[in-house]
């Protein structure tokens, strides 16, 4: 009896594998393929085009007077703004479906990596929801690239001489 419960529920399991198996190749084969050059073309000139904002802000804060130091401070703090903006207003996920990795350029993509989840979980609160969810994107980042920037400040403070 034990045997034949042990069988049946073996020869169940070969089954339900080559129907997954017969799913998954199904399912590849009806994936639609993504058309890699125009989504390189889109993320080119995408964030070509966010770079291109970046360098008229700064060109603009320098003819009124800014030096260079002070007018890239100024160009950071309102790249970072406008994408904090934008994805309030919903056009930088309209972006981002457009531009794929264009749209991830570094100071804008930050912004909208730190805004998205706030918006998100709005709806818990400020506490529980904005504050405790702001970084769940943006944190890791901002952990990974702190560790590596002393790990290589030690490595250049060893090999300076």
């Amino acid at each position: 009896m034990i045997l034949a419960i042990f069988i049946t529920g073996r020869m169940m399991k070969v089954k339900e594998s080559k129907i997954k198996n017969k799913f998954e190749k199904i399912h590849e084969n009806t994936k639609p393929k993504p058309n890699i050059l125009k989504n390189c073309f889109r993320a080119f000139w995408t964030g070509g085009l966010i770079c291109v904002v970046g360098e008229i802000i700064f060109n603009i804060l320098t003819y009124f007077g800014q030096d260079k130091l002070q007018a890239i401070s100024w160009e950071t703090i309102i790249m970072v703004f406008l994408g904090a903006l934008l994805t309030g207003i919903g056009i930088y996920d309209k972006i981002g479906d457009y531009a794929g990795a264009g749209s991830v350029v570094p100071i804008t993509g930050f912004s909208n990596s730190v805004v998205s989840p706030a918006i998100e979980f709005k709806k818990e609160g400020y506490v529980f929801g904005v504050a405790a969810k702001m970084f769940t994107i943006a944190g890791p980042v901002l952990v990974y690239s702190t560790g590596s920037s002393v790990i290589l400040g030690i490595l250049y403070y060893i090999f300076r001489w």
